[in-house]
């Protein structure tokens, strides 16, 4: 029988096949476990803002894909039904930024985590919350072959 960690991988993986934005931004997957998903993400210089510091907009993203692939760890399909963010500090060009996703509850059909997106000195840079709706429908199918 696959314990809940190995089911969140391949819910990852297929979910990361199908997610052209996380592959553009060059998000990697750096862990995976039942309402939990760690991804970084490297700050280019095509990500900066004038100012020259990292545009928000990057920052939701990783947050965002985040709590996206934490919410569907459990082979449930879910959907963002609200988030918001705050930013605490910016990231800049080289910077390493990491968000770790967090399942605070999940009920039958709502569910709620919180994101920590930190640079590669630890320094939180972010703080997301997003709030999931399941949607009733399998990740990987009825019969989980995918």
């Amino acid at each position: 029988m696959e314990n809940s960690q190995e089911l969140a991988w391949r819910c990852a993986k297929k979910m990361y096949n199908n997610d052209a934005c996380s592959n553009f931004l060059g998000m990697k997957i750096e862990d995976m476990g039942k309402g939990y998903a760690v991804l970084n993400m490297v700050v280019s210089n095509t990500m900066l803002n004038g100012f020259p510091s990292c545009h928000g907009g990057m920052i939701f993203s990783l947050a965002d894909s985040a709590f996206a692939f934490a919410c569907n760890s459990e082979n449930q399909t879910a959907v963002a039904a609200g988030c918001n963010i705050e930013y605490l500090r910016p990231g800049f060009e080289g910077d390493i930024l990491t968000a770790t996703a967090h399942m605070k509850s999940q009920g039958k059909v709502t569910g709620t985590y919180d994101v920590e997106v930190t640079n590669q000195q630890q320094k939180l840079v972010a703080l997301f919350r997003g709030k999931a709706y399941r949607l009733g429908t399998q990740i990987l199918g009825d019969n989980n072959n995918d």
